[in-house]
């Protein structure tokens, strides 16, 4: 029927009224007859329906509710704006494209809601409730058309058709997991919609930044071993206390197998972030990162409850900062940006910074901010971030965004004070001398930690020690203001009865300190932890050192992160271990023991018998479900549960099991 508005299109008066107004801008009355006639070139859309407003609550109140687009939608048309962007039709999800990334019985969980009856939604209440959800009879068309809302605006992109796009669309999705509906989010959108947009069309690599107040769990689990998306997450945290909730939202998720490294948390540990907080952020993390990662497309994850007057996120992030942060984004995978709409819950401060971002989208500059510096909350958690995707990768600089203190330049790390003292009283006592690593990244990361005897060439006996520096044990004057109490502080140094015994006994020595210089250059994205620097080192000593030498007794001694350091290099070089090596002792105190690899059956072999683990009676291997094995070694308890004192109080046997293995070996 002539005049007839599609639901589905789906912009009812409003929408019409657009049409109508592009039609007479076309007409032959506006233009000179030697102008040729063509229609408007668009380079950014949107996507939005009014059906998506069909899942209501049923009391009104729910800060999820259907005005959150409407309201946008008329922030956009009132500025102008809405007819500089081309409207791409909206469609619903299709079930193959939502089971790329949820169950079969999660697409029917949700499909089964359109199907319930008013008493049924009624009793159901509690459940959805428990779940952070209501439901509503046209809560599944809406869910679906947001998802595929989503899936287009990235199509669009994808395809070249448009260079941004902008989903309005509700409800949000980044909560929904593969198997579960949460969190106001009922399918993940932005995930499915990206791995449709991989299996469709050229684009690989995608950049989801999520900067909702809350974690996007959903989508970080979507993509956890994936390492053709990266995910990058500014969100509340609290030590795991905001939802939602627990430990997966932390610095420390990266996540897993082939995706490790390319999850990155931003976790804020306390309300109130502001403007300065997230560029400080984005300039030190996220944008280093996003231009090493190169992407293909960049999709926002955009909540906006961090804006200034949500309730719900309580923090005070501007439009103007908003519209900074999609300039930025605008810089990579050459400039083809989807902002999709996530959270956000005060009307005004939704529409004021999804208008802003809309601006920065049809190409005008973000606003000027003011001069400023980011919280002390927010440069530790930057720095800490820093320090831990330093790991992965080579563009993030923790020393960079290192929290300064007006007596930086003349300050100096405990950890570095501590290993130079070490290193002065092992010169001064025993005359040991520095072993040179001739690579720069080890010199880096150990220089001045590999320690050794001058007489370490030539000792038919040489001991191995790997460790981490003593302890720093301080009094406190009170927990209020935690003030040292100089006079009762002191450094503990296990070591020292240990070291006195072997030049006692005339061993030679080789001390290796295996815990890593902080603020060292990035690791090159083949190492993955810290641990593969104290094995490369291990193996680089072995190669260079301990084998040209002309011992002929190797005894190795690990002591807590030493002991997995150890195993490391036997795996590495079980020839040469077997051949040369006497015996090892590990002093593995709290941390789990070490295994000898299933197939290397003589390793493990001669490890059984020429081997000696000590740890303390409460270890959990001897919990009853756990079971000691072969590979562990001969593993003996001492009674002592602090691991400093536990290789203090194990010095007599590792003693009497060094001489009894060089019994009959020439001296």
């Amino acid at each position: 029927m002539t005049g007839q508005v599609n639901p589905m299109d789906v912009d009812g008066e409003d929408h019409h009224q657009d049409q109508v107004s592009i039609q007479r801008s076309l007409s032959p009355v506006q233009r000179a007859s030697s102008v040729p006639h063509r229609l408007p070139h668009f380079t950014v859309g949107y996507v939005y329906s009014q059906d998506m407003m069909l899942h209501s609550s049923a009391t009104g109140e729910h800060p999820e509710q259907p005005e959150r687009i409407s309201r946008i939608r008329t922030a956009i048309r009132d500025a102008n704006l809405l007819q500089k962007m081309k409207q791409i039709p909206i469609r619903p999800v299709k079930r193959d494209e939502v089971l790329l990334v949820h169950s079969q019985e999660h697409w029917h969980k949700v499909l089964a809601i359109q199907s319930m009856t008013p008493s049924e939604i009624f009793e159901s209440e509690a459940y959805y409730e428990s779940l952070s959800l209501y439901v509503t009879s046209g809560t599944t068309r809406a869910a679906r058309l947001s998802c595929g809302g989503v899936i287009e605006a990235c199509l669009a992109v994808a395809r070249g058709e448009l260079k941004k796009t902008f989903a309005i669309v509700r409800p949000p999705g980044h909560h929904a997991e593969p198997e579960e509906h949460m969190g106001f989010c009922f399918f993940n959108n932005v995930a499915v919609a990206a791995k449709v947009t991989q299996f469709l069309t050229p684009v690989r690599k995608i950049l989801i930044l999520d900067w909702d107040v809350h974690h996007g769990n959903g989508t970080q689990r979507a993509f956890n071993d994936d390492p053709s998306v990266l995910y990058i997450s500014l969100h509340r945290y609290e030590r795991g206390q905001f939802y939602p909730c627990g430990p997966f939202g932390s610095m420390e998720s990266c996540g897993e197998g082939a995706g490790l490294g390319y999850s990155v948390n931003i976790p804020w540990p306390k309300k109130g972030m502001t403007d300065a907080d997230y560029i400080h952020a984005f300039q030190q993390i996220v944008m280093p990162i996003g231009m090493e990662f190169a992407p293909d497309l960049v999709i926002i994850s955009a909540g906006f409850d961090a804006a200034v007057g949500d309730d719900l996120g309580e923090c005070f992030v501007s439009p103007a900062g908003y519209a900074h942060m999609t300039h930025m984004l605008s810089g990579l995978a050459g400039g083809k940006l989807v902002v999709a709409l996530e959270g956000g819950y005060n009307l005004d401060s939704i529409s004021n910074s999804s208008l802003a971002v809309a601006r920065v989208l049809l190409g005008e500059a973000p606003p000027e901010l003011p001069p400023m510096v980011a919280s002390e909350a927010g440069t530790e958690t930057v720095w800490q971030v820093a320090m831990e995707q330093s790991k992965y990768w080579k563009s993030v600089n923790p020393k960079a965004c290192e929290p300064r203190e007006e007596v930086d330049e003349i300050s100096f790390s405990i950890p570095e004070i501590l290993k130079g003292h070490r290193q002065h009283f092992l010169y001064t006592q025993y005359q040991m001398l520095q072993v040179p690593l001739m690579t720069k990244m080890f010199e880096e990361r150990f220089g001045s930690q590999v320690m050794c005897t001058n007489d370490f060439l030539e000792n038919p006996t040489i001991i191995v020690f790997v460790h981490e520096f003593g302890n720093l044990r301080i009094e406190l004057d009170g927990k209020p203001t935690c003030d040292v109490q100089m006079e009762n502080s002191y450094l503990i140094d296990f070591s020292k009865e240990l070291i006195s015994w072997i030049m006692k006994e005339k061993y030679a020595l080789l001390d290796v300190n295996v815990f890593p210089r902080p603020f060292a250059s990035p690791l090159p994205r083949g190492h993955k932890h810290v641990e593969s620097w104290t094995r490369d080192v291990l193996t680089y000593l072995w190669d260079n050192y301990i084998q040209l030498s002309g011992a002929k007794n190797i005894v190795f001694i690990g002591h807590g992160p030493g002991c997995h350091a150890l195993m490391e290099l036997m795996e590495s070089r079980p020839v040469g271990m077997i051949r040369y090596v006497n015996t090892v002792i590990q002093v593995v105190g709290n941390m789990s023991i070490p295994l000898i690899p299933k197939d290397a059956d003589e390793l493990r072999a001669w490890y059984s018998k020429n081997s000696v683990v000590i740890v303390h009676p409460e270890h959990p291997a001897f919990a009853p479900e756990a079971r000691i094995l072969k590979r562990h070694g001969r593993v003996l308890q001492i009674d002592e549960t602090k691991p400093i004192k536990l290789i203090m109080k194990g010095l007599p046997l590792i003693q009497d099991h060094i001489r009894q293995s060089l019994i009959g070996k020439p001296q």
